[in-house]
C-alpha cells in the first residue's frame, strides 16, 4: 500500500517490493502469483477492511446522523493515525470504484433511513448527489490533514457538521453530534509494520 501511494502507479517492481518487505526477489516470485495483480489485491483489502471497521465502529449507533458523522470523522482520523493509508486513499479512491463506493453503501442507506423517518429534509432523488458530495468533502478533509493544514479533529468535525446541516440537521445538534468522542479505527493490520 505504501509503495503504491508513494509511486502513484498501479504496478510495483518486484525488486522494489522485495526491498520494502525485506525479502529476496525469488521469495516474492515464489509467493505472489501475479505481481501485476497486487494493486487490485491491495484495493480489495483496503476497501473490505474499511467497510468492516466502519460497520463495527457504528454498530451500536441508532441515529443515522451519528452514523454519517462517524463515517466522515473516522475516515479523516484514520488519515492522521495511518498516513500511508491516507495517501493511498487520497491517491486512488476517486479512480478506483471499489475504494470510493463506500459512500454509496452505508451512508446512502442511513440517508434513506433518516429521510423515511423524517429526520432529514432533502428530496429522495438527491441521495446519490449527497453521498458524492460527502465522499468528495471527506477526501478534501483528508487532504487538509495530510498536508498539515488542519488537525483531524477540526477537518473531520467541520466536514461532518457541514454535511449534517446540508441534510437538515439544525446547527446546534449538528455541532453536538460532530463533537462526540469516537474510538479510532484500528490501523490496517494486514499492512501494519509497527
Amino acid at each position: 500500500m505504501r509503495l503504491f501511494a508513494a509511486d502513484g502507479g498501479k504496478n510495483v517492481a518486484v525488486s522494489e517490493l522485495a526491498r520494502e518487505a525485506g525479502l529476496s526477489r525469488g521469495t516474492i516470485y515464489n509467493n505472489v502469483d501475479a505481481p501485476t495483480a497486487l494493486f487490485d489485491s491491495v484495493c480489495d483489502t483496503v476497501a473490505t477492511e474499511f467497510r468492516s471497521s466502519i460497520a463495527a465502529a457504528c454498530s451500536e449507533m441508532t441515529n443515522p446522523a451519528e452514523k454519517i458523522s462517524a463515517s466522515v470523522r473516522l475516515c479523516v482520523r484514520r488519515v492522521h493515525d495511518d498516513p500511508d493509508w491516507g495517501h493511498f486513499i487520497a491517491r486512488y479512491a476517486m479512480m478506483e470504484p471499489k475504494l470510493g463506493s463506500f459512500w454509496a453503501e452505508m451512508p446512502a442507506e442511513e440517508l434513506r433511513r433518516g429521510l423515511a423517518s423524517g429526520r432529514f429534509t432533502f428530496h429522495r432523488t438527491q441521495v446519490a448527489s449527497i453521498t458524492a458530495t460527502a465522499g468528495g468533502a471527506t477526501f478534501g478533509a483528508m487532504s487538509l490533514v495530510l498536508d498539515g493544514r488542519r488537525t483531524w479533529r477540526e477537518a473531520g468535525s467541520d466536514t461532518a457538521e457541514i454535511i449534517l446541516r446540508g441534510i437538515g440537521i439544525d446547527k446546534a445538534e449538528a455541532r453536538e453530534i460532530t463533537q462526540k468522542e469516537l474510538t479510532p479505527l484500528p490501523r490496517l493490520a494486514v499492512f501494519d509494520t509497527a
